[in-house]
């Protein structure tokens, strides 16, 4: 769809016009200085290294399970749930249906080993298992992934927030780097959970906000958002096939679900280091079953606002075109391209051409934050943006630091440093990731949206590995450390395979090989295939090798 030549005009008066004034400006400030606040009394009850990674092993349940649920609502589900139920249906909600059932798992098979364990590091127990390689490999690539992490969720609450209110987006990656590093640096784990549990109060509160005021903002009242969503089928769990094995079905979103939502729940660093904090089995059992449960309405209500959104767009078509507008001046942003450069108009016009209505998606809830909430509650609103990001950070950070001191520093250098050398090389961790994450999120300004597809892609591999050897480790007694070197590389070998199908780099002349399956289905395809050859080793072998017997649980 062509649009108009005005159309830049019409963007700059949109980014210009008075959309965030003092009242909102003073609600953000008091919003970082509260969060900053956190960070400064919890520094002053903070006296050793497992207080910073650890809270004391003190936490009620309830509070831990809040910070659980404001790390798994980033800023990306904060824009994407609406987003993708604007542009398509309620789908993705089948993800957040296998919740429970991942949470079960976690907290009857995960849970007690880590407790039991007494250590705070998750990947301890791989050692235990199946030797040092397994607890380094999993750390590794989980700091990698945090950096990367990071980068992505910070970017993609800045993106919105410039090009929508006219602020320099460097800037604003820049201060939230510095705002969330300096509450997790002094602050430590306690200060990380109390700002989470704030910040999901935060969230909350800005959804419920927007979904009465996208209702009441409807022309002809509430009851038009059902009767236009209705219409065109927007409350649909997508096809039911069971054969469709390339589409984005409901199973093979459930199945995604489920994998994806063991991994975080059972394996992910952050959240065991909530289970290790909580003050008992029970209040660590409550923390898991209060973020997956809590998660599972939430996310319904993100859905219902895309649903609502789309009403409120397509009742008033207007809004609607300036919203494309805006896509199109972010794409120009994302691409690097100067109002200056020789070829602007054609570039600007080439992507307005291109311009498909599944790009509008993630830029409507911001939009209709920044041009139709009243004062004070737009800034309540574009806080809540915030806090989606800071409490993901944030988490990222304090289990970063905590992996290279307990996996790195400690087991790998200097076994029996001192408290207050472990203390300092928390610190320094989570400085050094939080530049790491930062400078991440920089160098994304300047790539474009197909990058970070890939690089999602790539995360999902990660994840599929990891979760394979710890249910390798759990399910199979008889395979010792060697044997899962070699059942992982085959594991990987099958998600590369699959993985690379779905890039430009697979080769068309091995087209006829290529992987016909959805790239949701790479984590469960890839942790299956491990835990099966696992499973055919342990039969087969007949007898349990003394060096595996005595290996702990």
């Amino acid at each position: 769809m062509s649009l108009p030549l005005d159309w830049r005009m019409l963007a700059q008066e949109t980014a210009s016009e008075s959309f965030f004034g003092a009242v909102d400006w003073t609600v953000l400030t008091l919003y970082f200085a509260g969060i900053l606040g956190i960070g400064v009394y919890f520094w002053r009850r903070q006296t050793s290294s497992d207080d910073f990674t650890a809270g004391g092993r003190s936490l009620p349940g309830w509070l831990c399970g809040m910070s659980i649920f404001a790390t798994y609502l980033s800023s990306i589900s904060y824009l994407a749930l609406p987003g993708n139920s604007f542009i398509g249906n309620w789908n993705a909600f089948a993800f957040s249906l296998a919740l429970p059932p991942a949470a079960w798992i976690a907290v009857h098979y995960f849970l007690p080993m880590y407790r039991a364990s007494g250590e705070v590091s998750a990947y301890s127990l791989l050692e235990h298992r199946f030797g040092l390689w397994a607890r380094l490999f999993a750390s590794a690539f989980y700091l990698l992934f945090q950096i990367a992490r990071i980068g992505v969720v910070m970017y993609l609450m800045a993106l919105p927030m410039a090009v929508l209110f006219g602020w320099d987006i460097r800037l604003l990656i820049l201060v939230t780097g510095i705002i969330v590093t300096a509450y997790s640096f002094v602050g430590g784990i306690t200060a990380v959970i109390w700002a989470d549990a704030i910040q999901a109060f935060v969230l909350l509160a800005g959804a419920v906000l927007a979904v009465i005021l996208i209702l009441t903002g409807m022309p002809e009242g509430p009851s038009q958002v059902i009767e236009i969503a209705s219409s065109e089928d927007k409350f649909s769990f997508g096809s039911l096939s069971l054969t469709a094995v390339g589409e984005k079905t409901l199973w093979i979103v459930l199945a995604y679900g489920l994998f994806e939502n063991l991994k975080n729940f059972g394996i992910d660093q952050s959240y065991v280091q909530r289970y290790v904090a909580s003050s008992s089995d029970r209040e660590a059992a409550k923390s898991i079953w209060l973020g997956a449960l809590l998660y599972v309405p939430v996310s319904a209500l993100f859905l219902f606002i895309g649903t609502a959104l789309y009403g409120f767009y397509q009742s008033q078509p207007a809004e609607l075109d300036e919203v494309r507008q805006i896509v199109v001046e972010q794409k120009l942003m994302q691409a690097g391209i100067s109002p200056e450069s020789d070829d602007y108009e054609r570039r600007r016009q080439s992507i307005a051409d291109g311009l498909q209505d599944t790009d509008l998606g993630d830029r409507v809830f911001p939009h209709f934050i920044a041009a139709h909430l009243p004062i004070g509650i737009r800034g309540l609103l574009i806080a809540a943006v915030f806090a989606a990001a800071m409490s993901t950070v944030s988490t990222g950070l304090n289990s970063s630091a905590t992996l290279v001191m307990s996996d790195f520093y400690v087991r790998m250098k200097n076994p029996n440093a001192s408290d207050g050398a472990r203390l300092g090389v928390l610190r320094r961790a989570t400085l050094i990731w939080g530049v790491l994450g930062t400078a991440m999120a920089l160098v994304l300004v300047r790539l474009t949206n197909s990058i970070l597809d890939i690089w999602w892609t790539l995360s999902g591999v990660l994840g599929a590995g990891i979760i394979g050897l710890f249910l390798l480790g759990i399910t199979s007694r008889r395979v010792t450390g060697l044997q899962a070197i070699g059942i992982l590389a085959c594991g990987m070998s099958m998600i590369a395979w699959m993985t690379f199908s779905i890039t430009e780099l697979w080769p068309d002349a091995l087209s006829a090989i290529a992987s016909p399956f959805h790239p949701y289905l790479i984590i469960v395809f890839g942790a299956l295939f491990i835990l099966l050859l696992g499973r055919l080793i342990h039969y087969f072998q007949g007898h349990v090798p003394p060096e595996v017997a005595d290996e702990p649980n």
